[in-house]
């Protein structure tokens, strides 16, 4: 189905990102793939995805929080693969902490790589989109974009700026054939997810069995963790030709967290 298309995943070393990359590899899409981790164990990825679907899969080590390396990044990726069709900002951080206690730096990181990141990223691809007349620009939000969960400021602040971005880019970009979608999964077991119980048991005075079912699968009423293969295939049908009306969405896959 992307058989000549390029694609670039921000955050794509592992969890979703890295679920992505390869559902489209799948699809016949040469990647790109970013984000931060062990050299070897990103080398590992990268050349599995090669492996595995046949396709190009390249790495950058753009930074999220500076815009000159995620314009480069979009530019090595036209360069490499003759385009950049499809985009996704998935890239993200979490800390969890009173507002009174959140330090500064930690909000100033977060609205970056969450937010300013995917603005930087989208400024950088829509030229050449627009030029071939096609492109798919999605961005992982959250259940977080639509409600919001104590001791998560710059977080919550950070996916319903997102929201917003993908609402004012897709009003711009709609007689392009391009198409941009935000996609807010509620709790996907993920690194990112594991890494914040400690946080959150010191915030909350819990245990970790007490995070995971009395906060997060408290939110979702299957009681179970989405999964990273069901966020990827997801956009996967969003970057396909029956999904070319649909822009400016912004699709949950939260197990029924927002419809309380």
């Amino acid at each position: 189905m992307l058989k000549g298309k390029s694609a670039v995943v921000t955050g794509s070393t592992s969890g979703i990102g890295l679920a992505y990359a390869r559902a489209f590899a799948k699809e016949g899409a040469n990647v790109t793939i970013n984000g931060f981790g062990a050299a070897a164990d990103i080398e590992k990825e990268r050349a599995g995805i090669e492996a595995d679907f046949g396709v190009k899969a390249a790495y950058s080590a753009a930074d999220m929080t500076k815009p000159a390396e995620i314009a480069e990044m979009i530019k090595t990726a036209e360069k490499t693969f003759g385009s950049v069709d499809i985009l996704v900002n998935n890239a993200g951080i979490q800390f969890v902490s009173p507002v009174e206690d959140f330090p500064i730096e930690k909000w100033d990181q977060i609205i970056a790589i969450n937010l300013s990141a995917a603005f930087h990223a989208m400024r950088a691809a829509v030229p050449g989109m627009k030029a071939r007349k096609w492109g798919r620009i999605i961005s992982t939000a959250s259940a977080h974009s639509l409600v919001a969960s104590p001791f998560k400021s710059a977080y919550v602040t950070a996916k319903h700026g997102i929201a917003g971005l993908t609402k004012t880019i897709a009003l711009e970009t709609a007689t392009f054939g391009i198409t941009v979608n935000a996609i807010s999964p509620g709790y996907v077991w993920t690194p990112l997810v594991e890494k914040q119980i400690p946080d959150t048991m010191k915030a909350r005075n819990m245990t970790k069995e007490q995070v995971i079912n009395d906060v997060l699968l408290d939110a979702q009423p299957t009681k179970q963790f989405v999964t990273v293969d069901q966020v990827a295939s997801l956009a996967v049908y969003l970057c396909s030709d029956a999904a070319s009306q649909i822009t400016g969405a912004n699709l949950s896959i939260d197990g029924g967290w927002t419809a309380e």
